[in-house]
């Protein structure tokens, strides 16, 4: 059920106000067809907004949005070619499964036996064939939500806008179907928008991602680039697990690493602003910390002295918050391999190491938004540019 069609999608200076409120402003994305795109952030962030102006439920402001090239500032929801899955599936109750994935293509005029094949070939995708005859109260969360994205995709649009249709799920059922929305994706090779606040969802399925804050694109990037990279403050903290620690850049070492001091102890960190000097902010990830039991500090590079002061069993690892000398605490994870060396004891004294490829020095949240200026972004960024009963939101997804 390829779709084979284009689904660029282009946000240019994209601005959307409520009253003094501005809650997207000048945005800029240039969305590739058949990319997998997350926008990511808290609440209020600009997100759902953006989506639901793509989708044409809100006027913007200002700025412009292209849909293949074409400039839908005009444009009605139910022409535009893109199709949208709200978060409460929006199916309607009195409907079986199959007459819910039909309804649009009813709607269309298309002959009977067209309407049966292509409601047929969506379930199938979906892996409801077996399903059609029962109704939405009859079903799981998850397969509701199958229904919902069947129902989306049998009008064959060129995107598909996802808000956050996970978040009613319990957390075993959403990892699953993280998988298999990922894979459905990229079998029917048409472009996904998916708005989510979950960052394991956004690094698990996004082959892009735009983390936003205050109606700001913060940074854009694909996963790895932004959780082993973040460009500010803000996205190190809000994208998975990180120790943020306040420190003094004391300038270049000479060797491509900026020389700094953390309670006084000098360390080194080759990522990030490597020419930066005064007060900054230092980030290195739980898992990339080194640790080891010993009453004296190595005499190595990197390496501080602490005391372990909460073990967290979390199963497939071990979480430790570790007060260090220097004034400030850590948290360090190390995988669960089942080995005794891996355990530390409440009280004993560590060292933690943090290895100068793993410490990265930010820049001042000061010097504003980045992603939003396509020539100033890196260059992967650049091409990744490259209610039950509501049946007015089931209408809207299913092409009415």
């Amino acid at each position: 059920m390829n779709q084979g069609t284009d689904g660029t999608i282009q946000l240019v200076g994209l601005t959307k106000r409520f009253g003094e409120q501005t809650a997207v402003d000048g945005i800029n994305m240039d969305i590739p067809g058949g990319q997998f795109f997350s926008m990511l952030g808290p609440s209020g962030c600009g997100k759902t907004t953006t989506l639901r102006m793509i989708a044409g439920f809100e006027k913007p402001d200002a700025g412009h949005i292209l849909l293949q090239g074409n400039n839908m500032e005009h444009s009605p929801p139910h022409k535009r070619p893109v199709n949208t899955v709200f978060q409460n599936y929006a199916l309607f109750p009195h409907l079986n499964v199959f007459d819910n994935v039909a309804f649009g293509l009813r709607r269309g005029r298309l002959s009977k036996d067209e309407v049966s094949r292509r409601a047929h070939e969506a379930l199938e995708l979906v892996m409801l064939g077996d399903y059609e005859k029962r109704r939405p109260s009859e079903l799981s969360g998850g397969q509701q939500q199958r229904v919902a994205l069947a129902r989306a995709l049998v009008l064959k649009p060129a995107g598909l806008l996802l808000d956050e249709p996970l978040g009613a799920l319990d957390a075993k059922l959403r990892r699953q179907l993280q998988v298999e929305l990922k894979a459905l994706q990229e079998q029917v090779g048409i472009t996904f928008i998916y708005v989510t606040h979950d960052q394991n969802e956004a690094l698990t399925m996004s082959d892009c991602i735009a983390v936003m804050k205050d109606g700001h694109i913060e940074q854009m990037g694909g996963p790895r680039e932004i959780y082993e990279a973040p460009e500010t403050v803000f996205v190190a903290d809000f994208l998975g697990a990180s120790n943020l620690m306040d420190a003094t850049a004391r300038g270049s070492d000479g060797r491509g690493r900026c020389r700094i001091e953390i309670g006084g102890t000098p360390l080194v960190a080759s990522l990030g602003d490597e020419d930066a000097t005064g007060a900054c902010k230092v980030t290195i990830r739980p898992e990339r910390v080194r640790l080891e039991k010993t009453e004296r500090v190595p005499e190595r590079e990197n390496c501080l002295a602490g005391r372990v002061e909460r073990s967290i069993y979390l199963g497939n690892a071990i979480q430790l918050i570790i007060e260090l000398d220097v004034g400030c605490r850590i948290d360090v994870e190390i995988q669960n391999t089942g080995d005794r060396d891996t355990s530390f004891e409440v009280g004993s004294r560590v060292c933690a190491e943090l290895p100068a490829d793993a410490l990265r020095v930010l820049r001042s949240e000061d010097n504003g938004p980045a992603g939003d200026a396509a020539a100033d972004a890196p260059a992967p960024a650049r091409a990744a540019r490259a209610s039950t009963g509501d049946t007015r939101g089931a209408r809207a997804q299913a092409g009415a």
